[in-house]
């Protein structure tokens, strides 16, 4: 017998992420009740993930569910914030039980290894689409923004962008490569790592910040955009994975790198006189990040290699175009 929509949530839901001691009324409620810390600012991100659009049809369902958190924890983490708690809103064409029990392990996963309750949401049938909003919290006026850089401030990343670019180019066989890097990028594709510990550290080091979702190129210009800025890329500085080259070589791993999407990475310029001390505090390799360019005062984004503006047809993800 097919499960009733109350049966669905108590079974996959109720206790899906963490157990959190704020949170006052979850599942089960008409709304959400938490205790919000004092001294705190509410930091509120949603996202939307619909079949055929932002995962390839037939993703595995555990993936769609880490992805659906992931995208808005690197939201918070582009602001610095610490998440929190959650509500997912999911529209399924049926309520198939095997694939609901892999979607929730998916979910409350990455939601338990970053300390986020799942305190209601909403279930209907329909073209499968999964949307989370997430909130967190950060110290007053310490929030990162994508509007405070300035012209001289140097342009850093983490992580190496254009594996999940590979990764679904994998998944939907427009790409082939030999088994390690295969396995290797399609999970770069299929569980982004949200990069919240280098969030929260990097309050007080950067001066704008932004979460690399549409191409790192494409980003890096809303980046300057908000601080009134131009933008510098250097493409020889761009850094990419092994398991990326061997795929596709060098010089396509760095265009993937500047055009590919979902990478979930950190975008953050840092003004001159504080990157030593970001440097020392937060050593890259240990945490992970690369200085690739600068903020500058003329208008535009552009990579240069060898004093050469690079020119590409692709800046960056966009719904409607």
């Amino acid at each position: 017998m097919p499960l009733t929509e109350f049966e669905l949530i108590e079974r996959y839901f109720r206790d899906c992420g963490a157990a959190r001691s704020d949170v006052i009324a979850g599942i089960g409620d008409d709304a959400a009740l938490v205790a919000v810390p004092p001294d705190t600012e509410l930091v509120v991100a949603t996202d939307t993930l619909v079949a055929g659009v932002h995962f390839p049809p037939g993703s595995p369902a555990a993936s769609i569910g880490h992805r659906a958190l992931a995208v808005n924890l690197s939201d918070l983490a582009a602001m610095g914030a610490r998440a929190a708690w959650a509500l997912l809103a999911l529209t399924i064409p049926r309520a198939e039980e095997a694939w609901l029990a892999e979607f929730a392990a998916g979910l409350a996963a990455l939601a338990r290894a970053h300390g986020v309750a799942l305190v209601g949401g909403d279930t209907t049938r329909g073209p499968l689409t999964v949307t989370v909003q997430l909130l967190g919290t950060v110290p007053p006026g310490a929030a990162l923004r994508r509007c405070g850089g300035r012209a001289g401030d140097a342009l850093f990343v983490s992580g190496t962008p254009g594996d999940a670019a590979a990764g679904l180019a994998l998944e939907e066989r427009r790409l082939a490569a030999e088994p390690l890097a295969l396995a290797y990028l399609r999970e770069r594709f299929l569980r982004p790592t949200p990069r919240m510990a280098l969030g929260e550290r990097l309050r007080g080091h950067a001066s704008a910040c932004i979460d690399v979702s549409d191409g790192l190129l494409g980003d890096a210009g809303k980046l300057a955009q908000a601080s009134q800025t131009g933008v510098e890329i250097s493409f020889a500085a761009v850094p990419v994975s092994e398991p990326l080259v061997r795929a596709v070589g060098e010089e396509q791993a760095r265009t993937l790198a500047l055009t590919g999407g979902d990478d979930y990475e950190l975008l953050f310029a840092v003004h001159p006189e504080k990157v030593s001390a970001m440097l020392a505090e937060l050593p890259p390799q240990r945490w992970g990040y690369t200085r690739i360019g600068a903020l500058r005062a003329a208008p535009g984004a552009e990579v240069l290699r060898e004093g050469t503006v690079m020119q590409f047809s692709h800046s960056g993800y966009q719904h409607f175009t």
